[in-house]
């Protein structure tokens, strides 16, 4: 479970900013809304597929660089 202790001085509003954060780099929002349906396993792998072709295409045209 994500937890962000409040600091000395800290706003509650501060510190929200920063569970937020926390929460969105360990990727849990993402996850939750990836198990809110059910997804094929062809449709997984096609996904997957898609964005490994994507960083590759990128990786390629930022090689020179």
């Amino acid at each position: 479970m994500t937890e962000v202790k409040l600091k000395k001085g800290e706003s509650v509003e501060r510190a929200l900013r920063r569970l937020k954060k926390k929460v969105d780099r360990e990727g849990t929002i993402k996850a939750i809304r990836n198990r809110r349906a059910y997804e094929k396993p062809s449709e997984r792998k096609r996904r997957k597929m898609k964005a490994a072709k994507f960083s590759a295409m990128l990786a390629a045209r930022y090689a020179d660089y």
